[in-house]
């Protein structure tokens, strides 16, 4: 099975090796018929404490690494 990737801004790059990514998503409501917004923090792995707050950047599915981490950040993602 594909891992999910996901793309999202960082919010905190407070901790150690871990920044926290938010990511949102768009869907059409069933019964309203109007596009809403969700949105959805992830803590993901950041090996060498690259990013900072503001970056743009692509997470993928990976084994549990703590508690709380289950998800690595790939790349930056492409800007649009």
């Amino acid at each position: 099975m594909p891992k999910r990737i996901l793309q999202g801004v960082v919010v905190s790059d407070k901790n150690e090796k871990t920044v926290v990514v938010k990511v949102e998503r768009r869907f059409t409501h069933p019964v309203m018929k109007k596009t809403v917004r969700q949105t959805k923090k992830y803590k993901a792995h950041d090996e060498n404490n690259t990013f900072k707050v503001g970056d743009i950047v692509s997470i993928q599915e990976s084994k549990p690494i703590s508690k709380d981490k289950r998800w690595v950040v790939v790349t930056d993602a492409p800007s649009q």
